[in-house]
């Protein structure tokens, strides 16, 4: 059994394949033609590599991809351009979501999947009475309106939480929300809650995106972590010292 990873050039990507391949398990990528990736991975034994734009996979393609796959990770997320903030696809990370999931659902396999997806802490779980000041209730509604790539992020867990639910009986999820993303070369000490402890437009916390990656392995092999977690939206902050 293997697991496919989305979005695996990604910043946050990269971290996660570097984890997961360092653990010995098989990872399959999908990479568009154009897309760089140290050779050390395009070669590894561990990784399968499938170049396609992931946007363009037909139903049967997308049914080949998850062939022998325990867990999907997306890490998918838009280029901060102006091309890739405002021009199509403005709904991939939801589409994908989407097209992804209806087909582990449709195939119906005996192993339950698990769908793991990076957010972020700006996304309000609207399963819980997550407190939300008026004013940033304003200012998330003009994001909303004006940068569709947090319409996307909002429109993927919502997907999850609706169409697909908490006790489905083929498809278990987590979204994975960070607040502000940094750099960090190392692993470090890092916390989770259910709801966002702090105001991620007034007063964010910093999540390292090494700690996003092991986080979300974690969450594939800690069978403890996905119990708690799973139907969940956690907020992951770096711990403060």
């Amino acid at each position: 059994m293997s697991v496919l990873l989305l979005g695996a050039s990604g910043a946050t990507g990269k971290l996660l394949l570097k984890s997961l391949v360092s653990k010995n398990i098989k990872v399959k990528i999908i990479l568009r033609e154009n897309s760089f990736l140290e050779e050390s991975f395009i070669n590894n034994e561990c990784v399968e590599v499938v170049r396609a734009n992931i946007y363009d996979l037909n139903k049967d393609e997308i049914t080949l991809c998850l062939k022998d796959v325990q867990s999907v990770f997306s890490c998918l997320g838009h280029t901060l351009s102006i091309k890739g903030i405002y021009f199509d696809p403005k709904n991939l990370v939801s589409e994908i979501t989407k097209r992804f999931s209806e087909v582990i659902l449709e195939e119906k396999e005996k192993n339950i999947k698990k769908f793991i997806l990076m957010n972020t802490a700006g996304n309000s779980n609207r399963d819980l009475n997550e407190k939300i000041s008026f004013t940033q209730k304003c200012i998330m509604s003009v994001i909303r309106n004006l940068i569709p790539p947090h319409k996307d992020n909002e429109n993927a867990s919502d997907y999850l939480r609706k169409n697909i639910g908490q006790n489905n009986k083929y498809l278990q999820w987590c979204v994975v929300r960070p607040d502000a993303l940094i750099d960090e070369i190392e692993k470090s000490k890092y916390e989770l809650h259910p709801s966002p402890t702090r105001s991620a437009i007034f007063n964010s916390g910093t999540t390292s995106r090494i700690n996003v990656a092991d986080l979300m392995s974690t969450l594939h092999e800690n069978s403890d972590v996905w119990n708690k977690w799973q139907g969940q939206m956690p907020v992951v902050y770096n711990s403060i010292a």
